[in-house]
């Protein structure tokens, strides 16, 4: 949101380049505190490559997503990432997802077409920004979770947040827009740095150490966030399909949380 915000007046490239440069510099000064290395070997191991790459692909698409089109859809959209994320757990890491979670994962997917609408007047090409940065953010917790043990979170905020820098700069010299700050939108991007680097480090300590289908469903909390954004901050007014496909993807994940939770007990009686 407070991204978005600040896109508003200044370009979207040095909005992302400033928030890159802010998070990295905070997870150095952390990382360095615990006396770990900057630069560490496995920085250059498969799946941190992956993960960079995952991650300029998916916060270039979603700042695109949420500037170009409305918050609330965009974020809708987004909440289908923990759905992928499961599928790519089963897959690379052989969860377990019974029956029942697939067909959630179906429903879910189902939202978001009804979302995005492909095919009638009403689509959007530019909603597609949000369902390319969904597989980025997918594919970036997924190669999280194949980080090597030897690299520790704060080392992975630095690096995550890096790659941000020459994305958005690359960003900015090809569109142009504006460069200069005022207050308002200084005090946004700091918004945006504070509350993302306390996100990404919760997320990332998830994403490493608890079981990913049943950590990802808790993200459809800030699907609730954004709708209310969207309304009262930007006037957006979400149309009853809109709604309903986010409501479809929101008890998905629910459904899977129940699920998970129900399964965990059972295993552990």
């Amino acid at each position: 949101m407070l991204v978005k915000a600040a896109a508003e007046t200044v370009a979207i490239g040095l909005v992302l380049a400033l928030f890159g440069l802010g998070g990295m510099l905070v997870f150095m000064v952390l990382t360095r505190r615990r006396g770990e290395a900057i630069l560490h070997p496995a920085l250059f191991s498969r799946p941190l490559l992956i993960r960079a790459g995952c991650e300029v692909i998916a916060r270039l698409t979603f700042a695109l997503a949420i500037t170009l089109t409305a918050l609330s859809s965009a974020s809708a959209i987004l909440q289908a990432t923990p759905l992928i994320t499961i599928i790519g757990a089963a897959f690379f890491f052989g969860e377990r997802v019974g029956l029942k979670r697939w067909l959630a994962v179906a429903v879910g997917f189902a939202g978001v077409l009804m979302i995005i609408r492909p095919g009638l007047d009403t689509f959007e090409v530019t909603s597609l920004f949000a369902v390319i940065a969904t597989l980025g953010f997918a594919g970036r917790d997924l190669a999280t979770r194949a980080a090597p043990r030897v690299l520790s979170n704060m080392q992975l905020g630095v690096y995550g947040f890096f790659v941000l820098i020459p994305t958005g700069l690359a960003m900015l010299l090809y569109s142009g827009g504006g460069v200069q700050l005022d207050w308002l939108a200084g005090a946004q991007i700091a918004g945006a740095i504070f509350f993302g680097v306390i996100a990404y480090n919760a997320l990332t300590i998830a994403m490493r150490t608890g079981d990913v289908s049943v950590v990802s469903p808790f993200r459809y909390t800030r699907l609730l966030f954004a709708l209310l954004f969207g309304v009262f901050v930007f006037g957006e007014q979400p149309d009853a399909i809109t709604l309903s496909g986010s409501l479809l993807i929101v008890l998905s994940g629910g459904y899977t949380l129940m699920h998970s939770r129900r399964a965990a007990r059972v295993a552990a009686a």
